[in-house]
């Protein structure tokens, strides 16, 4: 499954289903897909997740070898990268945050 981010003030971001399950869950929102963020809830919700990114271990999964000796693993804050930048987006221009499956 893939999870499909979306804003106004933003272009949209399209996360793997887990990675963005996971990072809906750090924002300290249910892991609904479809939901959506209201604009007043944004900066606490870009709070907690940076929050929790910065405390964030890696999984066991990603200090596991891929089996590719070339290719490293992409940690979370990495891949939380772009939904924290559409989150600020968002908070400056006072837009709602909404988010759907694209299966």
């Amino acid at each position: 499954m893939l999870v499909t981010f979306s804003c106004p003030a933003y272009g949209k971001i399209t996360l793997f289903g887990d990675v963005a399950l996971k990072l809906l869950k750090m924002m300290g929102h249910s892991q609904t897909v479809p939901g959506a963020l209201l604009a007043d809830d944004i900066p606490a919700a870009l709070t907690r997740l940076e929050k929790n990114i910065a405390t964030e271990i890696p999984s066991s999964q990603e200090t596991k070898e891929s089996g590719y000796d070339d290719e490293p693993s992409v940690s979370l804050s990495h891949r939380a990268f772009p939904l924290i930048e559409l989150l600020k987006a968002a908070q400056k221009e006072g837009c709602n945050v909404m988010w759907d499956s694209g299966t």
